[in-house]
């Protein structure tokens, strides 16, 4: 079986402009935390949930996709292998999740997450 793509992100200049946006094209509920993260609940049973940030200063935005492995470490090794290059992590979220980053080889980056179990 495959593994399925399970969040995105959209990184903004203007982050409470992109959520006004988002929201009001979409009809997307979008609940900011004392973080400045707009945690996307789309209101469908359909497709995956997703989050909007502010990008760093300096940083141009972004719009990403993640996809749960079983193992990130074993994953970062094959995106390295296939020709794609490992940029962060795993890096913990929560007590129960980990999540790393990667470009493929066209340099687009794409997100791993991993729940519970080993994050090596």
């Amino acid at each position: 079986m495959g593994n399925p793509v399970v969040h995105f992100e959209v990184g903004a200049v203007d982050a409470e402009r992109a959520r006004r946006f988002y929201a009001d094209l979409f009809d997307w509920d979008i609940r900011v935390d004392p973080s400045g993260y707009g945690l996307v609940d789309t209101g469908s049973p359909v497709g995956i949930a997703g989050g909007l940030l502010p990008a760093p200063a300096g940083r141009p935005t972004w719009v990403t996709f993640y996809v749960s492995v079983e193992d990130l470490g074993k994953a970062l090794v094959r995106v390295q292998e296939l020709g794609g290059r490992r940029l962060m992590g795993p890096q913990p979220i929560g007590e129960d999740m980990a999540f790393a980053m990667f470009t493929d080889p066209d340099g687009n980056v794409v997100g791993l997450v991993q729940e519970a179990a080993s994050t090596q």
